[in-house]
């Protein structure tokens, strides 16, 4: 895997996680009882973004290095999964 391939995978990755991440632990300001005039009701609080931010990097570390390793050194390859066997390996 070249490193182009690797830095968009990576990308591809903590970009999956961060849409996972991003809404937990969220207060919107309806439930804190302060609305900001010109704010929608639902907006948050304290979004956290730092903090949601490097528990995503972290994540996508690990989930990466088991995603590379499965592709560098082909632990599972397309003849192993039945129903995505191609054509021409049939």
């Amino acid at each position: 895997m070249s490193f182009t391939s690797a830095a968009v995978l990576f990308a591809v990755i903590w970009a999956m996680i961060f849409y996972i991440v991003n809404p937990l632990w969220q207060k919107s300001q309806a439930e804190d009882g302060h609305v900001v005039p010109g704010t929608p009701a639902s907006a948050p609080v304290d979004a956290k973004l730092k903090f949601k931010a490097l528990l995503t990097t972290g994540l996508t570390v690990v989930v990466f290095a088991v995603v590379y390793s499965v592709i560098e050194y082909e632990l599972i390859s397309l003849s192993q999964i039945s129903i995505a066997t191609p054509p021409s390996l049939r």
